[in-house]
């Protein structure tokens, strides 16, 4: 059995929205140079603004 990694050991990199640093995770294995937003959110957030409309506000 191979010896866990801790977290700090991981790559990591910026978020292209929030700009917060975000670890490797194993999901994104095969796709880590295309990784570019830390969480769904930032990635829907950002999709949003390219189109320029405004994210709905919570009363």
């Amino acid at each position: 059995m191979a010896k866990a990694r801790k977290k700090a050991d991981l790559p990591g990199k910026p978020c292209a929205t929030c700009g917060r640093p975000f670890a490797w995770r194993r999901k994104w294995a095969k796709v880590w140079d295309e990784v570019r937003y830390c969480s769904d959110r930032c990635r829907r957030e950002r999709s949003m603004s390219a189109k320029g409309a405004t994210a709905p506000k919570k009363a």
